[in-house]
């Protein structure tokens, strides 16, 4: 979507502020012993309190509140009796809902102490993110993004996915343009003032490639190496974006 009006921004915002507390209670709840379904009820809580409800559930099906996703699990893992292990590398991944907008985010969380791998992709899933954030200024091309995306990673020895993409957002989970993590000029759409969209670098320590489980939802890494991902939501200006799910 584009922001036209001021309420807009404001519904934005607030939904957005409950992606953030939700990514937040979850994040300071893993730890080694707790399942995927416990992190996945804290979630439900946040959101039932606030009055939104999960995307991914209400518009695709999806079997949980939030995507959690672990080690080789890249995105849109199904929350379960999986119990966390010290060493893991979680992503806690919410879409929500609320009065018509929604806010998409995720984060990468490692759980004890991970190895030095788990926790350079982790660092490079948020730096990456954070290059793509100064190419998403009005005026420029969405390939933009991808190159300032793919170049971060890579320069940290990693592989971005190619397969999925950051993405308008705003009044649904999925809204144009896609906004890939890789440097194609084909992705030629110009960002303007107002625009709301997320940025999501979805890498790996190996190939990049991925597939999908016989579970229909969840996609790892196709080489089984470790992903992490980072998400926010932003409304492209002028200047610096305006983020809606950071705190």
């Amino acid at each position: 979507m584009s922001i036209r009006t001021q309420a807009e921004l404001v519904y934005l915002r607030a939904i957005g502020r409950i992606v953030r507390m939700a990514l937040d209670e979850m994040s300071a709840a893993v730890r080694p012993g707790i399942t995927t379904a416990e992190l996945d009820a804290i979630c439900a809580r946040v959101l039932a309190r606030n009055g939104a409800e999960s995307s991914p559930a209400k518009v695709y099906g999806f079997p949980g509140t939030a995507c959690i996703s672990v080690n080789d699990e890249a995105i849109h893992g199904i929350p379960g009796s999986r119990t966390l292990a010290e060493g893991d590398l979680l992503k806690l991944d919410v879409t929500a809902q609320k009065d018509g907008f929604v806010a998409d985010a995720a984060v990468t969380v490692p759980v004890g102490r991970v190895s030095a791998t788990a926790e350079g992709l982790a660092r490079c899933a948020e730096s990456a993110f954070r290059q793509g954030l100064s190419a998403a200024r009005a005026g420029n091309r969405v390939y933009e993004i991808g190159r300032a995306v793919e170049r971060a990673v890579r320069k940290c020895g990693f592989s971005v996915n190619r397969d999925f993409c950051g993405h308008g957002v705003g009044r649904t989970i999925h809204e144009e343009p896609c906004v890939p993590n890789y440097y194609d000029r084909k992705f030629r759409s110009k960002l303007t003032h107002g625009m709301v969209i997320t940025i999501e670098p979805i890498i790996s320590a190996g190939d990049g490639s991925l597939r999908k489980d016989a579970d229909q939802w969840t996609i790892r890494t196709r080489d089984r190496s470790l992903a992490a991902h980072w998400e926010h939501s932003l409304v492209v200006t002028n200047g610096a974006p305006i983020l809606l799910t950071v705190a």
